[in-house]
């Protein structure tokens, strides 16, 4: 995947087909899985610790996530969110292209949020039928999930890997030191300003 262009889920906006935007929608993405989910106006039937998420994020997919204790019937997540069962276990990440999956990634993260590195793994991801078909249609697609539990798809592959051949990418955060003796690849994310590169 060396020497790819940066891609990002608002670049794909102007070429995915209109029918297929609704994958970016982690709502509908998450009901189409059988996940126990609903939106802002739809509360939870059990009492329970849910994920609280927006529906959809462009600029960063886990932007705005948190964790709320809801009781059974409880509308209280704002507008635009949408609760859904929390799943437990690794973080991974898949690229296919054209279908064949390419990369495998686990993200190792530092209590809830934030990732501490990630690191290339050899796990296998089968993907559901609905997303076969997707693959016949687009060149590039990514899909995370935490355990076998897809959480989010992108019509794109993971840019953190595309440019460089290193193993392990280790987080920047805006307001640290850039270290000059190591391997820095700039991938500007959120509040991430790019990555160390460890071979």
């Amino acid at each position: 995947m060396s020497g790819l262009r940066g891609m990002s889920d608002a670049d794909v906006w102007e070429f995915a087909e209109s029918d297929d935007l609704w994958l970016f929608d982690k709502l509908i993405l998450s009901k189409k899985l059988g996940y126990k989910c609903g939106p802002a106006g739809v509360a939870p039937t059990e009492n329970g610790k849910y994920i609280v998420r927006p529906c959809v994020n462009y600029r960063m997919m886990s932007a705005g996530v948190f964790e709320l204790f809801i009781n059974a019937g409880q509308d209280v997540i704002p507008n635009g969110f949408f609760w859904c069962e929390i799943f437990n276990g690794r973080h991974l990440s898949f690229d296919y292209h054209w279908g064949e999956q390419v990369l495998a990634v686990e993200g190792i993260k530092d209590g809830y949020r934030r990732f501490v590195y990630w690191k290339k793994v050899n796990d296998v991801f089968q993907l559901p039928p609905f997303l076969e078909n997707i693959t016949k249609k687009y060149e590039w697609l990514n899909v995370e999930v935490i355990n076998d539990k897809i959480i989010e798809v992108h019509l794109r592959y993971n840019d953190d890997f595309a440019n460089h051949n290193g193993n392990i990418v280790v987080p920047i955060w805006r307001g640290e030191k850039i270290d000059k003796t190591k391997e820095f690849y700039s991938s500007p994310c959120g509040d991430r300003v790019g990555f160390y590169v460890i071979k």
